[in-house]
């Protein structure tokens, strides 16, 4: 073989890696910015999480993640948009184990969570407090509810959605404090809009998150709270008062839709790990009143049936099954 042909079949040989190396680089993920869908309404303790990692996770990923607001139908809107999405890791859902595997149990849903999606991760969780108006005669939980007892239905409370965030723990408490069916519980799309509707004088009462709460400042005040000690001194927690001391427990997840390749999804669930680290992340989490309280994926879903069977044994009390 003379040298020309040896140089032509060296340059195309070049020539044919550098092409490979430019698809390479070209097909690295994400090319493109990944959507996060929340099944929720906006100004929720949600909404303010997503914008909060969203923020830092780029720097992790190389690539933007876009929030977009899906509320509806107690998060089925939303949660059906990402269970169709192509399951290549440019749409996430931002959930709660409520819908993750609480639903299932109550009402029949246009998918299947399990099946549908796997955990990319806890990114923390939230306990909730019973808050009323600044103006409300109630000073304390004690006084709602023997006011709830002596005039059924005339307290209305704001929550989230049927079977969602707020509603669930609400309904445990009731039961426990002997005024489940005696105060009216009113929907809405969402933690942010429960909480515009109480402000607004729609309801008495309502459950929130502490971040939610603290910019609230002086406009409302703390009845009970969640926790192991009390997140707003002097008011009690549930524990305190002989509620069950877990009570309320909402853990927020980040989910892909199942059949995402491996590679991505492991790449989503290192950037999510990382970011816990990352002094900016913290430094804006404790900001709006959270904590950097995370779960791996591969842990989260040995957790996801064990959900499941908890939740069940509690519809099926409520319900009287």
């Amino acid at each position: 073989m003379n040298f020309k042909k040896i140089s032509t079949m060296l340059l195309g040989t070049l020539a044919l890696v550098g092409m490979m190396g430019v698809d390479t680089v070209r097909a690295e993920f994400p090319e493109k910015p990944i959507t996060l869908i929340l099944p929720l309404g906006a100004g929720g303790s949600h909404d303010r999480n997503a914008r909060v990692f969203t923020s830092v996770i780029p720097q992790f990923l190389g690539n933007a993640v876009i929030v977009k607001l899906m509320p509806g139908a107690s998060g089925q809107v939303g949660t059906a948009a990402a269970a169709k999405a192509k399951p290549d890791g440019y749409t996430l859902l931002f959930t709660h184990n409520y819908y993750d595997q609480l639903q299932q149990h109550v009402k029949k849903l246009p998918y299947n969570t399990t099946r549908d999606f796997v955990s990319v991760g806890q990114l923390n969780s939230g306990t909730f407090s019973v808050i009323v108006r600044a103006d409300s005669p109630f000073k304390s939980w004690k006084q709602l509810v023997a006011h709830a007892k002596a005039n059924p239905g005339k307290l209305k409370l704001a929550h989230s959605g049927n079977w969602g965030a707020t509603f669930t723990p609400a309904l445990q408490l009731f039961t426990e404090a002997g005024i489940a069916g005696k105060v009216v519980m009113v929907p809405y799309k969402g933690g942010g809009p429960s909480l515009r509707g109480f402000l607004a004088g729609e309801a008495d009462f309502t459950f929130q998150f502490k971040s939610t709460i603290k910019a609230q400042g002086k406009k409302v005040r703390v009845l009970i709270s969640a926790g192991k000690k009390s997140q707003f001194p002097p008011a009690p927690t549930f524990g305190e008062l002989g509620y069950s001391a877990d009570l309320g427990l909402m853990r927020r997840i980040v989910m892909a839709p199942r059949g995402i390749p491996a590679d991505r999804l492991a790449k989503l669930q290192m950037a999510l790990q990382k970011i816990q680290k990352f002094k900016t992340y913290k430094r804006l989490i404790k900001a709006i009143g959270e904590e950097t309280d995370f779960i791996n994926g591969p842990d989260y879903e040995v957790l996801r049936p064990k959900q499941s069977a908890g939740f069940e044994k509690l519809v099926k009390s409520l319900m009287g099954k």
